[in-house]
């Protein structure tokens, strides 16, 4: 019982780890520039979903397709980059589709 509940918070704990991480040593500011800057592909659902969220909110971005762009997968890559989207809020590195974090960014 003891081993399937330490399995089960191991999962938990892989699953969530970018959440852990921001928490434990929040992201530095890469940039001040005042730009935001969505790196993303145009099959990931998630990144579909902050483009609407931008649009919905009125937000001027620019979008990078880390699959076509190279000095773009680069960035991403400097960014800590393991999934998409990767959203650079002015300077503030957002992994991932979180409502929450991107408005709070804003």
């Amino acid at each position: 019982m003891k081993t399937i509940v330490l399995l089960l918070a191991a999962l938990a704990l892989w699953q969530h780890w970018d959440k852990i991480e921001r928490w434990i040593d929040p992201p530095q500011a890469r940039s001040a520039s005042g730009e935001v800057v969505l790196y993303a592909t145009q099959w990931c659902g998630y990144c579909a979903k902050t483009r609407e969220l931008f649009a919905q909110d009125g937000i001027a971005y620019r979008e990078v397709d880390i699959e076509k762009d190279s000095v773009g997968r680069a960035q991403y890559q400097a960014l800590g980059g393991r999934g998409v989207p990767v959203i650079d809020l002015r300077g503030q590195v957002i992994h991932g589709y979180d409502v929450r974090a991107i408005r709070a960014a804003y």
